[in-house]
């Protein structure tokens, strides 16, 4: 490197790179020079040994790296930039907040195709037609060449041309049109593809349903702010209705010509959003979700760039979707954890939705019937506006909530008598049956009788699950499986038994007892298969007598019409979690779960199975709803200066050997303490830090884990400290880099599970 003109450059580029590396690169411009490059255009660098494409960020006037040092970009990859302004500030953003690497931030915001450098689609279509559209006749077919003759009979009917899959679809190859190419009867142009400016008018396939008043109320509401900023908290009890105030206002969005996204928790709800919105809306829509290959991923992606779908469905990825004309934001399920993603980029797809509605100056909608503790506190401080449906729409009722005591009961597969009595009585008047255990497998434990011993996984603090199908032991944390074992692991004595139950289990029994009344398990290891789950749905929504077995997949958001009893066998593991959103959780759940009882015209019946029926938090939730439930935890919060009163970060790592995690947080919490120290931000009002301790689940897959906690009831502060601590980590003394690179550790800003 060294052999440059002699003048000095004056312009460089900085450029984000796929690596951990918390900062953008130094590269001098192509040979081509500066004219047509603009931020968000791909570029192919050197980095070291290796090849990277990486994106354009800035063209600045100033570099601090020294001149001798910097490498000359290799190659422009794109014309035009593939990453819109909007995403590029977003994703700057994010990686400021969660405290990641701009490069892998892009990434992860990118299709796969893109980071791949792979050329961006062009948005045109093959169109075919006569060269000649006048002959009578073509001139240089052969009489016996009867393929070529057909195309060209069939082009002559459509003089404005026909495009390659119609052809195909026809039964003609590209090879019979390549041959009327060559011999000048038919050519090949290439036509644009439309976008929502050149579609039909009309925008919907049947006419909205009629809303209830409250639901008309809270469409008005939202439709007064359409054209600025607001965040809303839809909060609507279970069957309330809110899925048609989404499609109203997702209808008046796409009359103003501007696209809506929609953010839904899991991939198991995807076939059902989109069946419901594509009997709604006759526009193009979109679906981005982690189960799509990532051909399937990028066209969907580049379909919203360019205006070609008027709305996008997905879960938590889909929301660094780029929209070319972006009108409302819709979080369905907003409470739900899996909006947070929980390795690599720790980000929060809730959070990022809501700098994307502001960013845009458009309104966002948060739904549910059990809204966080975070979303409902911003309610009550008025950071957000609180709309609420309390009323079931059409004519279903809310159902009817018993605690059932089983303190001293003889339970089979975990379900007492008057619960076994409960389903006899709903099946013979030809209902359906939800029960729901957050638990697969059949036996969450494999127990010796004679001296106590336990299946445990050798490379997890967990204990092995028991799988009847096919028969084996199986960790769910790490995946690691073993056979059965006939004799027991310590005593070598033949005393082993199942302990608990799981899906597995509950259905064997309910086969036994129930037979011939279908029993349809629905949980990870029964969807397995792209279209499995929506055969189980398809089973269910047939309306016939039948048990539904199922995990939280149960839970979320599905409308079972006939199910009229739900039962919750249980309840009490949420009573004594050790992560302080416990609570809040089996609250959500609770309520989540006894929402599929009577949705429809039949009345609902809940029973949840507790060994604690005086529990003052089971019956404040079953006697006086989520909402007093909420408020009763939120003032607990309060007291203990626990978020929304406070915010969290947390460091983890990942060590082989066990003292060197606990050496290195140690030292990283010396270091943040005298820092704190020296910039007066320690005390109740400043930063404080817990650790380092042990993860709950101290070994997983054969790391042991450490965290350390730190918390202050105002952000700057704690993102002060954590970037100081990162740069400890990356750039401090040589023994502190050295320890570090031995071991994994990464931060979570907000974090959700504390395992």
């Amino acid at each position: 490197m060294g052999n440059y003109a002699k003048s000095e450059p004056t312009h460089y580029l900085q450029v984000a790179l796929p690596t951990p590396l918390r900062r953008v690169f130094d590269y001098l411009p192509p040979k081509s020079g500066i004219d047509f490059l603009r931020p968000g255009i791909r570029l192919k660098v050197p980095f070291g040994p290796r090849k990277l494409i990486g994106i354009l960020i800035a063209i600045t006037a100033k570099t601090d790296i020294p001149l001798a040092n910097l490498k000359r970009v290799e190659q422009v990859l794109d014309e035009q930039p593939i990453i819109p302004k909007d995403i590029l500030e977003l994703c700057r953003w994010v990686a400021h907040y969660y405290h990641y690497s701009l490069g892998e931030t892009l990434g992860t915001a990118t299709p796969t195709a893109l980071r791949q450098g792979r050329p961006v689609a062009q948005q045109t279509r093959k169109l075919w037609r006569l060269t000649y559209p006048n002959a009578e006749a073509p001139s240089h077919i052969a009489r016996n060449a009867k393929l070529q003759l057909a195309a060209w009979q069939l082009l002559k009917q459509h003089l404005k041309g026909l495009h390659e899959p119609m052809l195909k679809s026809l039964g003609v190859s590209n090879q019979t049109l390549s041959a009327l190419e060559k011999k000048g009867e038919a050519e090949c142009i290439y036509e644009n593809l439309p976008t929502l400016h050149t579609m039909p008018q009309s925008i919907l396939h049947e006419a909205p349903l009629t809303l209830n008043p409250e639901q008309a109320h809270v469409v008005q509401q939202i439709l007064q702010t359409a054209q600025q900023f607001q965040v809303f908290l839809l909060q609507g009890i279970t069957g309330s209705g809110k899925t048609e105030v989404y499609l109203q206002l997702i209808e008046q969005t796409l009359k103003a010509g501007r696209q809506a996204l929609v953010l839904i928790p899991e991939i198991g709800l995807t076939p059902q959003t989109l069946h419901r919105f594509e009997q709604r809306f006759a526009v193009p829509i979109a679906v981005i979700h982690s189960g799509l290959n990532d051909n399937e991923r990028y066209l969907a992606w580049q379909k919203a760039v360019d205006y070609r779908v008027g709305i996008i469905i997905g879960t938590r990825s889909a929301v660094f979707t780029p929209l070319a004309k972006p009108g409302l934001i819709i979080i369905d399920e907003e409470h739900d954890a899996s909006y947070k993603q929980q390795d690599s980029l720790r980000y929060s797809a809730r959070d990022i939705a809501i700098y994307r509605a502001r960013q845009a100056n458009i309104p966002i909608v948060l739904g549910s019937a059990t809204p966080s503790l975070e979303s409902v506190h911003n309610a009550q401080t008025h950071r957000y506006r609180h709309l609420h449906l309390s009323q079931r729409a059409g004519q279903a009722k809310p159902p009817s909530i018993e605690l059932l005591n089983i303190r001293g009961e003889t339970l089979q597969a975990g379900l007492s008598p008057a619960l076994q009595q409960k389903i006899t009585q709903h099946l013979e008047k030809g209902q359906q049956v939800l029960i729901f255990i957050n638990r697969r497998g059949y036996a969450p434990t494999l127990l010796c009788h004679e001296c106590g011993w336990v299946a445990d996984c050798p490379d997890c603090d967990a204990h092995l699950t028991i799988h009847r199908q096919p028969p084996h032991l199986h960790c769910h944390h790490c995946d690691y499986q073993q056979s059965i074992p006939v004799r027991c692991g310590h005593c070598n004595t033949a005393s082993l038994f199942p302990v608990g139950a799981g899906t597995e289990r509950i259905e064997d029994f309910l086969l036994s007892q129930f037979d011939p009344i279908p029993i349809i398990r629905i949980d990870r290891d029964s969807t397995r298969g792209k279209t499995r789950l929506q055969e189980l749905f398809s089973d269910i929504h047939q309306g016939k007598p039948a048990i539904l077995v199922g995990t939280q997949m149960l839970a979320k958001g599905h409308h079972f019409p006939k199910v009229t009893l739900v039962a919750i066998l249980d309840a009490d593991s949420g009573l004594f979690s050790t992560d302080f959103r416990g609570l809040e959780r089996l609250g959500q759940l609770v309520t989540q779960v006894a929402g599929r009882a009577g949705r429809g015209k039949l009345a609902g019946e809940v029973i949840i199975q507790t060994h604690h029926p005086e529990s003052p938090v089971l019956n404040r939730l079953v006697t006086e709803g989520y909402e007093v439930f909420a408020k009763t935890l939120l003032a607990e919060r309060e007291k203990l200066s626990l978020p929304p009163y406070s915010y969290l970060g947390l460091f983890r790592v990942e060590c082989k050997n066990q003292e060197e995690g606990e050496r290195l947080l140690l030292q990283l919490r010396e270091l943040i303490s005298q820092f704190l120290q020296y910039n007066n931000l320690n005390g109740p009002l400043g930063v404080t830090l817990l650790g380092p301790l042990p993860a709950p689940m101290e070994k997983r897959q054969s790391w042991y884990r450490w965290q350390l906690l730190i918390s202050s009831p105002s952000r700057q502060p704690l993102h002060t400290a954590i970037t100081f601590a990162i740069h400890q980590l990356e750039g401090g003394t040589q023994a502190m880099i050295k320890l570090a690179r031995k071991v994994r550790w990464s931060v979570d800003i907000d974090p959700q599970d504390m395992m």
